[in-house]
C-alpha cells in the first residue's frame, strides 16, 4: 500500500505545517471545567483546578467558613474539638487526546475530510495544553494499529505526536479486493478507550475525537468507565452526507485514483441512512449527559476553531433556529 494524496492537497491530508500553524493565540489560556464537565468551556480560563485536590494533606482546627463536608470526624472525636481536613491543591493535570484517523474518517464532501478536521482540532487542543503548562499525551487510531504518546510538557514530544497525526491522514491505497479484510483488521474504538482509561490519572482531561462509526456496546461500556476516572469531552466529527444524503442529481465520488458514479438511493434507503446517523449521535449525546461528559458535534463544513468555543457554536445554532422559526 502507498499514499495516494500529497501533503499540499488542502482538506484531504493535514500537513505538519498546518498543524503547527493551528496553534491558537496565547490569549487562549487553557481548559477550566467548572462544576459538571458538561459545562466545559475551552480557551477561557487558566487550567489549574482550584479548591480541594486529590490527596489528603493534614487536619487543622475548624475555622468559620470551612466546608462541613471536610470535617475530620475521627480527629474531632479524639480531641473533642472540631477539625477540618485539608487537601493538597492540584499541581498538574494531564491532558489526553484520542484521535481517530481510520478509513471511515478519510472522507469528506465539504471543505475537508473528517480526518483532517479531527487533526486540526487535536492540534489546537494540544497547543492549548502545552502553552498552559499541562502535560499532554495522546492516542492515535490508524488503519494499521493504535499508537500511544505519553503525556509530557515537552514541545518536542507534542510535535512528534503532530507528525504522527499528519502521517495518519495520508490516504493509503487499498490493495485490490482486500478492503473489507483491511477494515475488519482495524483497531476498534473500544480498544482505544481501554488504553486511554488505563493511561488517565484521576482528574485527567480526556478528549475523544471520532465519528463514533463503531460505537457498539463495548465502546459504550468503556466510555462509561473512562468517565468515572477522567473529565471526558466527546467530539463527534461528521460530514453533511453522514447526516443527510442528497435527494436529486448524479453524484460522483473518488478515492484519489478512480471516480465512481453513484445511483440515486430510494427514499427508504435515504431515510435509513439518516436514521442510523441520528440514532448514533443521540446515543453518544445522551450518554454524555448521563455521565456528565461534554459533547460537541462538529461538521467538516465547520471551522476547527469551534472546538475551543463550543458555547459560541451552540449560541449560533440557537440564533439560526430562532430566526428560521
Amino acid at each position: 500500500m502507498k499514499p495516494i494524496a500529497q501533503p499540499n492537497d488542502y482538506g484531504v491530508v493535514a500537513s505538519v505545517h498546518e498543524l503547527v500553524r493551528a496553534r491558537p493565540d496565547r490569549a487562549v489560556t487553557g481548559f477550566a471545567p467548572g462544576g459538571k464537565v458538561s459545562t466545559h468551556q475551552f480557551g477561557t480560563n487558566h487550567s489549574v483546578f482550584r479548591g480541594r485536590g486529590m490527596e489528603f494533606d493534614e487536619s487543622r482546627l475548624y475555622q468559620p467558613g470551612d466546608d462541613n463536608r471536610s470535617i475530620d470526624w475521627r480527629v474531632t472525636a479524639r480531641t473533642g474539638k472540631v477539625h477540618t481536613k485539608l487537601y493538597r491543591e492540584e499541581r498538574e493535570r494531564p491532558v489526553y487526546v484520542l484521535i481517530d484517523c481510520r478509513r471511515m474518517m478519510q472522507f469528506g464532501s465539504r471543505v475537508r475530510f473528517k480526518s483532517v478536521l479531527a487533526a486540526h482540532m487535536a492540534s489546537m487542543l494540544c497547543w492549548v495544553g502545552i502553552d498552559d503548562g499541562d502535560r499532554v499525551g495522546g492516542f492515535l487510531l490508524t488503519p494499521t494499529g493504535l499508537k500511544s504518546f505519553p503525556a509530557s510538557r515537552s514541545r518536542s514530544s507534542m510535535l512528534a505526536f503532530l507528525h504522527a497525526i499528519s502521517d495518519a491522514t495520508q490516504i493509503v491505497e487499498s490493495s485490490g479486493n482486500s478492503t473489507q479484510a483491511e477494515e475488519n483488521s482495524e483497531p476498534s474504538l473500544a480498544h482505544a478507550l481501554v488504553r486511554l482509561r488505563k493511561a488517565c490519572l484521576p482528574g485527567t482531561l480526556a478528549f475523544v475525537i471520532t465519528d463514533f462509526s463503531d460505537f457498539d456496546a463495548a465502546a459504550e461500556t468503556e466510555l462509561k468507565r473512562l468517565s468515572v476516572r477522567a473529565h471526558v469531552t466527546n467530539l463527534l466529527v461528521y460530514d453533511p452526507l453522514d447526516a443527510k444524503l442528497p435527494t436529486q442529481g448524479d453524484y460522483r465520488v473518488s478515492d484519489g485514483n478512480q471516480v465512481l458514479s453513484l445511483e440515486q438511493l430510494n427514499i427508504t434507503q435515504s431515510e435509513a441512512h439518516e436514521m442510523a446517523f441520528a440514532t448514533r449521535k443521540e446515543r453518544v449525546a445522551q450518554l454524555s449527559r448521563q455521565r456528565s461528559m461534554a459533547f460537541l458535534s462538529v461538521s467538516t463544513a465547520d471551522k476547527p476553531e469551534s472546538v475551543l468555543h463550543p458555547h459560541r457554536k451552540h449560541a449560533r445554532r440557537a440564533h439560526t433556529l430562532g430566526a428560521s422559526s
